[in-house]
């Protein structure tokens, strides 16, 4: 698969020829399941599109029954952004409902299975993303992140994925999970295609009232040869899988070959993270998914009565999961439980922030695991409470609001990738893409 670097130097004759060998090669490995539909809107090079980001006069889902039918009548800003650098939205990609999900498995279109293994699953919620990018069936694609949606697949598929600062990248137009945790990202081949495809989707909007409202781009600055203090966090590995913390030690002894300062620093007790991440996403869920009751848009199972109507339609048209974050985020948000839940979830989540601004008083970026371990095979997350814990690297960035990179380090001894993520300060995206590239040059990870 040719790289987005190379893409955009195609001709006209040349790129429609490149996508109708790429259709051809979606067609014939269907058993992936990694698209849902694919649909070719211009004259661009071509980006899988999660399927909860709207691109107009295209069905989109957000992998749920009760979706089924809508049309978007808009497109989301990402698209047009897309559209005026020459790059073109070309098939929807599977994800788990409403971006709830580690796995693809909630998906109302089943699962995903992973490129490198069919046995073991691709991550979640932007598994469909990561598995087109990982397979060869996408040069490029686009994904969202609340609590490592992007990272995390990224990280089981074997390719990069970038999470931006909270606000860098318009929401608006896509499908809302956590509003104050939500985040659109690239999902590419390599550290340099990142860049670019952020470079293009990042910047203003007037239309999202939590934009940054910034347009500083990154690639014509990117340097792999900066020197950079990096913190590494040794006592947090507790819960990583001996794979993880290989890939640990090798990147730290690749970033020392490229000239990098190592130093040790400590972070809060995960757990903490879970706790204030899901207790929040469920909130904010809940609230975000009240509009889906079957009247103004999507599928309607009618009842008796309006009443009926909307049990009838939200029973059968959300999945499990689904149902289980609404009555999660309902009881965190009820009379007597607010206090003691929801607010308290907020004031942890400031804590977390303060003890990264901390680290990052005499450190550029921290070095971090991005998952337990590689990517399990099905089932092994089956309880919901593994699989909430399966995010315990991922979600503080989230709740911080800051940009982190996760890129792969290794493979196991099964072949499974190993990925790493790196994390810096809100809004420094170009050192994040900067020690990312040279960690990337030095490690030479092969797919």
């Amino acid at each position: 698969m040719i790289t987005l670097k190379e893409a955009l130097t195609l001709s006209k004759e040349e790129l429609k020829t490149f996508k109708d060998d790429l259709q051809t090669k979606i067609e014939a490995n269907p058993e992936l399941n990694a698209y849902i539909d694919v649909k070719d809107t211009g004259d661009g090079v071509p980006i899988a599109i999660k399927d909860n980001i709207q691109v107009k006069d295209w069905s989109v889902t957000s992998g749920s029954n009760i979706l089924q039918g809508y049309i978007a009548p808009y497109n989301a800003t990402v698209i047009n952004k897309l559209t005026d650098a020459g790059l073109s939205a070309f098939g929807r990609v599977n994800m788990d409902e409403f971006a709830m999900g580690s796995t693809t498995e909630s998906s109302f279109y089943g699962k995903t299975l992973n490129p490198i293994n069919p046995e073991y699953v691709p991550g979640g919620s932007s598994g469909g993303s990561a598995a087109a990018v990982g397979a060869g069936l996408a040069i490029a694609a686009l994904g969202s992140d609340t609590g490592g949606s992007i990272r995390q697949p990224a990280a089981f598929c074997g390719i990069v994925g970038m999470k931006p600062t909270y606000g860098r990248v318009s929401r608006y137009g896509l499908g809302a999970y956590a509003s104050s945790l939500d985040q659109i990202g690239p999902m590419t081949q390599n550290v340099e295609d990142a860049a670019i495809l952020y470079d293009i989707i990042s910047g203003s909007c007037e239309k999202d009232s939590t934009n940054a409202q910034r347009d500083d781009k990154v690639v014509p600055f990117l340097n792999a040869e900066r020197k950079l203090t990096i913190a590494v966090l040794p006592k947090y590995l507790e819960n990583a899988s001996q794979d993880v913390k290989d890939a640990y030690a090798k990147a730290i002894e690749a970033l020392k070959a490229q000239g990098h300062t190592i130093v040790e620093r400590d972070m809060l007790d995960a757990k903490f993270d879970i706790s204030a991440y899901y207790i929040t996403a469920t909130a904010e869920a809940t609230t975000n998914l009240a509009r889906y009751d079957g009247i103004r848009y999507g599928n309607r199972v009618d009842g008796k009565n309006l009443e009926e109507t909307f049990i009838k339609t939200r029973s059968e048209g959300f999945g499990d999961e689904v149902k289980r974050r609404i009555m999660l985020g309902n009881f965190v948000l009820s009379s007597g439980y607010y206090e003691a839940y929801y607010v308290k979830a907020q004031k942890t989540r400031h804590i977390i922030k303060d003890a990264y601004a901390k680290i990052f008083d005499d450190v550029d970026l921290i070095l971090s695991p991005i998952a337990p371990g590689v990517a399990p095979k099905f089932g092994e997350l089956s309880k919901p409470m593994d699989m909430y814990l399966s995010d315990i690297y991922s979600i503080s960035v989230n709740l911080a609001g800051l940009p982190a990179l996760s890129l792969p380090i290794m493979k196991n001894t099964d072949g499974m990738p190993v990925g790493l993520q790196l994390i810096a300060p809100a809004y420094d995206e170009q050192t994040l893409f900067d020690g990312a590239l040279s960690l990337e040059r030095e490690i030479g990870y092969k797919a």
